[in-house]
């Protein structure tokens, strides 16, 4: 019965980030690659300051990879985690991850090539965290191949539940700072991403994700307690309850804007 439960909590949560990782992925084609098609990198800076600058080409060749990049990997990052999908199209599959590691190790790449070009606007402590995000997400790419093509399958899994944990950090990142600037009015925030809850976020977004996929992961195995694994689960609904209101919010106001405005030119 708690294996059950479990299955079907994760299933819901996975579900609920697919379709949400997915519209943030539209997104960010849409807004960042859009700008880029039009001539207007200028615009990225309406996001987050210092994007763009003409004075630092090759930071902006590194940046614009990492959206580009990431944008591909938050469309297809959840379909490679459907098992039907992975046992009737096994080729399908194969295919997709190496589309999805290779965009993965370019987004890792294109992010630190940015952060040691001109480093972050949050200053070192942002540069840290999100050059660590950065190498981890290059080092999990490596381990979901390495133990693929060893023919590891249950650690194959771990691995690209952990590298799907790092993809969505990105996503998770705008989502959260959204979230705390609606509901504390910005408490701790800065506009030069200076303050305590930036230091803060500069690590937030994509930790405690690996320790949820890593739970998740020990929570499926065999020897695992009924109670442990109902507390897991009962984690991963209330986690999907705030994504599924989060969504809402973001397509309605952001995302959803950005996309239609794209598609109708």
């Amino acid at each position: 019965m708690s294996a059950r439960v479990l299955r079907w909590a994760g299933a819901a949560l996975a579900g609920t980030a697919l379709a949400s990782a997915l519209l943030f992925g539209l997104y960010i084609l849409a807004f960042y690659a859009g700008a880029f098609a039009d001539g207007r990198l200028a615009v990225w800076n309406d996001q987050l300051p210092r994007l763009y600058e003409r004075a630092t080409p090759a930071a902006t060749a590194g940046i614009g990879l990492h959206f580009a990049a990431g944008g591909v990997l938050l469309v297809l990052g959840g379909v490679q985690l459907v098992a039907p999908l992975r046992r009737r199209f096994p080729a399908v599959h194969r295919w997709a991850g190496r589309v999805y590691v290779a965009a993965a190790l370019l987004a890792g790449a294109g992010g630190l090539t940015f952060i040691a070009v001109k480093g972050t606007v949050g200053g070192p402590v942002m540069d840290a965290g999100f050059a660590l995000y950065g190498v981890l997400t290059i080092a999990a790419s490596v381990q979901t191949v390495r133990h693929a093509r060893a023919r590891r399958l249950p650690e194959h899994r771990v691995w690209a539940l952990r590298l799907f944990a790092l993809v969505i950090g990105s996503w998770l990142y705008r989502m959260e700072y959204g979230v705390w600037l609606m509901v504390t009015d910005g408490a701790g925030h800065q506009k030069d991403f200076h303050g305590p809850f930036d230091a803060v976020m500069a690590f937030w977004f994509y930790v405690p994700n690996l320790l949820a996929a890593d739970a998740f992961s020990r929570a499926r195995r065999r020897a695992t307690p009924p109670a442990l694994r109902l507390a897991t689960a009962g984690v991963l609904t209330a986690a999907t309850g705030l994504l599924v209101l989060g969504t809402y919010y973001f397509t309605k106001l952001y995302w959803g804007p950005a996309i239609l405005g794209r598609l109708g030119g």
